[in-house]
């Protein structure tokens, strides 16, 4: 059986303060989450009941077991997550300010294992055959990560539904020149692009979302999602337009968010519901995370959303005891 979702890039541990509105240098306790972009849409989609794997590399310690237990607890394969000697497994800090400020330090030195992806390792048959296949930005930045992207999605051929997210981190890239010239590489193997305004722009060069949404459908995807942050999300095809406003929530860590987005995003695509309601879907999956401390223990399950999503209700939660 072929999986419903793989996705591939970023793993590792997130260390998270258990104190909100306090400087990191003061915080006293942590809670530790799995974490990673591509990692996070592989357990948004599991949520929601879809057979999902990540395709990523850990290090050989503690923190690479932990990862593999957590992945296999939260219901995505680990099959495909092997390990680098001699580079440590990626830790995360942030600091939490509600309502938008959450800064975050990543510790991937000398590089990180998830960047030492080789095209030779790859299982291009269940990467060809997975109904969705999502892929990050990041995974553009170095090789050997770079040609294993492009083996990957040369195996998809533009089938299916492959999906790039824009997630540009400055701190990964030496000029964001380099990112748009590999990102509009990328593009010409995906048929839906994801990211907020200024991944866009980085993308496109385009400041406006709607000239951003188009100008990704010229590079060849045959939907761009615009997240707009406390503006809602806008999405376009060649012959739709739909503008979605965000749902009510009351934050407390919005670093999740986008991720709950994408893993809801998959699922709403393979239900084949119409592009609004999987937008508002999305949506909401993204509000709820955005309400909680950590990213992928919170992502939340189908009747979760339907349910705040019927209600119109405030997306509320609070720290872990």
């Amino acid at each position: 059986m072929s999986f419903d979702v793989i996705t591939m890039g970023r793993v590792g541990v997130d260390l998270y303060p258990l104190q909100v509105g306090v400087p990191l240098e003061r915080v006293e306790t942590f809670g530790k989450f799995l974490g990673g972009s591509a990692t996070n849409v592989a357990v948004a989609a599991a949520r929601h009941g879809r057979r999902s794997a990540v395709v990523t590399r850990t290090g050989e310690d503690a923190f690479a077991r932990f990862v593999h237990l957590a992945l296999r607890d939260l219901g995505v394969d680990d099959r495909f997550v092997s390990s680098v000697p001699g580079l440590p497994t990626p830790v995360t800090f942030c600091e939490i300010f509600p309502p938008d400020d959450f800064p975050l330090w990543f510790y991937r030195t000398p590089t990180a294992p998830d960047l030492q992806i080789a095209a030779d390792e790859l299982d291009l048959d269940e990467i060809r055959d997975a109904r969705v296949f999502w892929t990050t930005v990041t995974g553009l930045s170095q090789q050997p990560s770079l040609d294993a992207h492009r083996a990957a999605l040369a195996a998809r051929d533009r089938t299916g539904l492959t999906v790039l997210d824009l997630d540009y981190r400055p701190m990964f890239w030496p000029d964001p020149s380099l990112a748009r010239e590999r990102v509009q590489e990328a593009l010409a193997g995906v048929n839906v692009a994801v990211g907020n305004r200024e991944e866009c722009e980085v993308a496109t060069g385009e400041t406006g979302p709607d000239a951003a949404a188009l100008a990704l459908l010229g590079h060849g995807v045959e939907l761009a999602v615009v997240k707009l942050g406390p503006h809602g999300v806008l999405a376009r095809t060649r012959t739709e337009r739909v503008l979605v406003a965000p749902h009510p929530v009351e934050v407390l860590n919005g670093l999740g968010a986008g991720d709950a987005f994408g893993g809801a995003l998959c699922h709403g695509l393979l239900s084949g519901w119409p592009l609004t309601r999987v937008l508002r879907f999305a949506n909401v999956a993204g509000a709820i995370v955005a309400s909680r401390l950590e990213c992928s223990t919170a992502m939340p399950r189908t009747d979760e959303v339907e349910a705040l999503l019927a209600s119109g209700a405030r997306a509320t939660g609070s720290v872990p005891a």
